[in-house]
C-alpha cells in the first residue's frame, strides 16, 4: 500500500509554538519573501545534538557493548541495537488561519537477536542501562544457540553525505514556515478566479539514528525530511472540483524556492480546473499509457513488492522461481536505488546498518535480483542489498523498497501516443489496492486523457484501472526516454509499517488493461 501520508493533526502544541533561542544557527528568510515583513530567526530552543543518545543519555560504546552482550547471551547468529530520536512537526493553514499545529517526538531503542529461523525483538523508550538490559533479556529469551561473542568496541562508520543540512529542522521555527505556507495559499488563489478554498499542509522531521551490530559496526545517520501539500477547491456555478499537489525530499528549509513552490501550486490548480471539462472514458479492455513520474505507483505496488525477498522466500510472490528468467521485453530495466541524493526514499545506511546502494531488479527484461535484508540474504547465500527498513525502533526490519524506478527506453512519448488508436493516459493517482502474491491490482486515476487515432483528444477523470502486475510488466510494449522520479510525498505501507519512498517511470505503453469507465452503446 502506498499513500501520500496522513495530515490529520489536530493538537496545538505549546512545544511547537515556543519561542526561539538566543543561540544556535541563524536562518535567513528566502529573498522572494522579503516583502512579508519577516525577520531572520535564531534556532528553536530545544536544539537536538548530533548524537542525542550519547549527549543526553550517556549511551557510549561501553554501554552499547554491555547491552549487546546481554542480548546475545543465549546465542545469536545476528543481533543489532537500533536507537532512534525523531521530532516531526505538522502545520495546517486553512483560509489564512493555522487550524492545527502539533509536534510528535519518538525516542527509544529496538533490540533484535536472530537465531536460525527465530527472531527475538524488544524495545524500550527508556534509554537507561537497567531498562535496556531488561529489554535485551526479553529479546534473547526466544531460544538457545551457540554462544556469541559480543564486541567490546565498535568500528564507527563514516557519516553519509546524501542529505546533509546546513540548518537542521530542529532549529527551524514556526515563524519561518508560516510565510512560506501563506505564499503558497496566495499563489493558488491568484492563479484562477474559480479557486475559492486553499489548504496548505506542512511537515518536517529531524531524525537521528544509531545502529550497533553484533559484528562490531556502529552507524549514525542524521535523516532530515520535509513535505508541503496544497489542496485546491474551485467552483463553477453549482459544480465544485478539488485537486492537490505536493513536494517532498530529504531537504532543508532553503529547498523551498519560489520556482519550486510555484510549480507545485500550478500543478494543483491545473489538476483541479481540468476536471470541470473532464469526463469518464469508455469502459473495457484497451491500451493504457502510463504518464512519466507518478505512474511509478504501479511499478512500486504491482511489481516492486513482488521482488522483496521475504515474499519470495516464503513462496508468496509470483516471482519466487523466476531469477534469471524473462519477465519483460528487452528494453525494460527496473532499479531500486537508495543512493539518489536528497530523495525522499534515499538512505546512507539501511535500518540494519548496511550500506545502502543500487539494486538492479530487472535488467533488459530479465529478473536479476530481489531486495534483501540481512536475514533473507543469508538464506539465499548472498550479500544484503541494503534494503532492511523499519518504521521506527518499535519494529524489526524487513526488505523494503527505497527509490524504485524504470530506466529510459528507446521510444519517445510522441511515438507512444501516435501508436494508440483508442486508449487512455493515466496521469494522477489517489489510491489503489494490490494483492502481493498474485499481483492483481486496482488503481483509481483522478486525472488522465483520452487518446483517439494517435492524438490526445479530451481530459478524463474518475477512472479505475484493473490488471495484474506481472502480466502488465509483460505487456509493456513501448518505453519512452523521459524517465523521472515523482517529487510527491509517497509513503509505503507493508505489514503494518510505513516508510518514506520515491518512485518514478518513463512514459510507458501497456498493450492491454481493463478500464472501468462508462459503458457506451
Amino acid at each position: 500500500e502506498i499513500t501520500y501520508g496522513d495530515w490529520s493533526s489536530d493538537v496545538c502544541s505549546s512545544d511547537l509554538l515556543g519561542g526561539a533561542a538566543a543561540s544556535g544557527a541563524v536562518l535567513t528568510m528566502p529573498v522572494f519573501l522579503s516583502g512579508c515583513g519577516i525577520q531572520q530567526a535564531a534556532a528553536v530552543a530545544d536544539k537536538t545534538p548530533e548524537n542525542p543518545f550519547m549527549e543526553w543519555f550517556g549511551v557510549d560504546q561501553a554501554t552499547t557493548a554491555r547491552v549487546m552482550s546481554e542480548l546475545s547471551a543465549n546465542g545469536a547468529d545476528a543481533a543489532d541495537l537500533y536507537f532512534q530520536h525523531s521530532r516531526t512537526n505538522y502545520l495546517t493553514l486553512e483560509d489564512g488561519i493555522v487550524s492545527s499545529a502539533s509536534s510528535d517526538i519518538q525516542q527509544g531503542v529496538g533490540l533484535r537477536v536472530v537465531i536460525g529461523e527465530q527472531t527475538g525483538y524488544a524495545f524500550t523508550e527508556d534509554l537507561t542501562l537497567p531498562s535496556m538490559l531488561a529489554a535485551a533479556r526479553t529479546a534473547s529469551a526466544i531460544a538457545s544457540g551457540n554462544k556469541a561473542v559480543a564486541p567490546q568496541t565498535f568500528s564507527a562508520l563514516g557519516a553519509g553525505d546524501l542529505y546533509r543540512t546546513a540548518v537542521p529542522w530542529s532549529d527551524v521555527g514556526i515563524d519561518q514556515k508560516l510565510p512560506l505556507m501563506k505564499f503558497v495559499e496566495a499563489q493558488a488563489k491568484s492563479m484562477d478566479e474559480a479557486v475559492e478554498k486553499v489548504a496548505v499542509y506542512w511537515a518536517d522531521q529531524d531524525e537521528r539514528v544509531m545502529i550497533a551490530t553484533l559484528d562490531g559496526r556502529l552507524v549514525t545517520d542524521h535523516r532530515p525530511m520535509t513535505r508541503v501539500t496544497v489542496t485546491v477547491t474551485a467552483r463553477r456555478g453549482e459544480e465544485v472540483q478539488s485537486g492537490f499537489s505536493n513536494i517532498a525530499a530529504r531537504e532543508e528549509f532553503g529547498w523551498y524556492t519560489e520556482e519550486r513552490l510555484n510549480t507545485m501550486v500550478r500543478e494543483a490548480v491545473d489538476r483541479t480546473m481540468v476536471l470541470f471539462d473532464a469526463r469518464r472514458p469508455p469502459a473495457g479492455e484497451m491500451p493504457v499509457i502510463l504518464a512519466s513520474g507518478a505512474s511509478g505507483i504501479l511499478l512500486h505496488e504491482a511489481i516492486g513488492h513482488g521482488m522483496e525477498a521475504d515474499f519470495n522466500r516464503k513462496g508468496v510472490s509470483i516471482y519466487s522461481d523466476m531469477i534469471g528468467k524473462k519477465v519483460a521485453e528487452p528494453f525494460v530495466t527496473v532499479v531500486d536505488q537508495a543512493t539518489i541524493p536528497r530523495e525522499r526514499g534515499a538512505l546512507n545506511y539501511d535500518d540494519e546498518g548496511n550500506e545502502a546502494g543500487r539494486t538492479v531488479l530487472v535488467e533488459d527484461g530479465i529478473l536479476k535480483s530481489y531486495l534483501h535484508d540481512t536475514i533473507s540474504a543469508k538464506q539465499y547465500d548472498l550479500q544484503p542489498t541494503g534494503s532492511g527498513r523499519r518504521e521506527s525502533y518499535k519494529y524489526a526490519p524487513m526488505p523494503r523498497m527505497s527509490c524504485t524506478f524504470m530506466e529510459d527506453g528507446p521510444h519517445t512519448k510522441e511515438e507512444i501516443i501516435e501508436s494508440v488508436d483508442r486508449g487512455i493516459i493515466c496521469e494522477t493517482y489517489t489510491n489503489g489496492q494490490v494483492q502481493i502474491g498474485a499481483g492483481d491490482y486496482t488503481f483509481y486515476v483522478k486525472n488522465g486523457w483520452l487518446v483517439e487515432n494517435g492524438k490526445v483528444t479530451a481530459p478524463i477523470k474518475d477512472v479505475n484501472i484493473i490488471g495484474n502486475g506481472p502480466e502488465s510488466l509483460k505487456r509493456i510494449t513501448m518505453v519512452a526516454n523521459d524517465a523521472r522520479l515523482d517529487t510527491g510525498g509517497w509513503t509505503c505501507g507493508k505489514n503494518g509499517q510505513s516508510v518514506p519512498v520515491s518512485q518514478g517511470i518513463p512514459t510507458v505503453l501497456v498493450s492491454k488493461m481493463t478500464v472501468g469507465g462508462e459503458n457506451v452503446g
